[in-house]
């Protein structure tokens, strides 16, 4: 119960490693808002945390979309007045290689940068309302620390997510703790999406390469993703901000 009294939002918490978060973060005592561009799966989380004894509201969000965040967060500021957790999760393959139409380009941005930065900064205000207890987290990506042979564009903007974090997290001390998860390949139903933008790939032999470089020779589960949020969210980290964290089974150690 380290969340406990405490208010979460979680965005992409329709599934997967956002749900898994939600859920967690719940079951430490939080309150959560759980967002995503899916509404009923929104309400499906919300479901599941309330069928665990925990306490949730759901909503639709598109993060991309810069009115929307701050409607959203307009609603948290009328219902609750403060938000201690902002898990800024929601984030796309987007495309691969190096050729792509301008509008694929632009939603990669859009969704896994733009919206990443929007939500945050909006977020700041009810954030320094909590009290010294307020934690940003934000999802990167391993390929964020290293290059992804895969997508040139996806590990632009999961950098850009990586450099955000550390400047919002000197930007906001001593009120606000900011840090980034760094998840190696997650087992949810994106992680295929990865392995199989290009026609005709072979996402089997794709994926099972990717894992042989994984020491741990497995995919992360999202409950061990959720942990890590729970941890960074908690203040058991009170005195870690800054940090670009690998939750990789050792991919960035090799």
């Amino acid at each position: 119960m380290r969340l406990s009294n405490r208010v979460a939002l979680v965005t992409a918490a329709g599934s997967g490693m956002g749900r898994a978060g939600a859920r967690r973060f719940a079951a430490e005592g939080a309150h959560v808002v759980v967002t995503d561009l899916d509404e009923g799966a929104a309400k499906e989380t919300a479901s599941l945390i309330g069928g665990d004894g925990g306490s949730a509201e759901a909503r639709q969000l598109d993060v991309a979309d810069v009115s929307a965040i701050n409607d959203v967060l307009a609603a948290v500021d009328r219902e609750h007045g403060v938000l201690h957790v902002l898990y800024n999760h929601a984030g796309i393959p987007g495309a691969s290689g190096l050729q792509m139409p301008e509008d694929q380009f632009d939603f990669g941005v859009d969704v896994n940068l733009k919206g990443a930065f929007y939500l945050a900064a909006a977020a700041v205000p009810l954030m320094e309302r909590a009290d010294g207890k307020g934690s940003i987290i934000f999802t990167a990506s391993v390929s964020g620390l290293v290059g992804s042979p895969f997508s040139p564009l996806y590990s632009m903007t999961k950098g850009g997510i990586v450099l955000l974090m550390k400047s919002m997290a000197l930007n906001l001390a001593p009120k606000i703790r900011v840090n980034a998860i760094c998840p190696g390949p997650v087992d949810t139903p994106m992680l295929p999406q990865f392995f199989g933008r290009e026609p005709g790939a072979n996402v089997a032999d794709l994926m099972s390469g990717f894992m042989a470089s994984v020491p741990m020779q497995r995919p992360c589960q999202p409950e061990e993703i959720a942990a890590a949020a729970a941890f960074l969210a908690s203040d058991d980290a009170s005195f870690v901000t800054g940090v670009p964290l690998p939750v990789d089974g050792g991919y960035v150690a090799r």
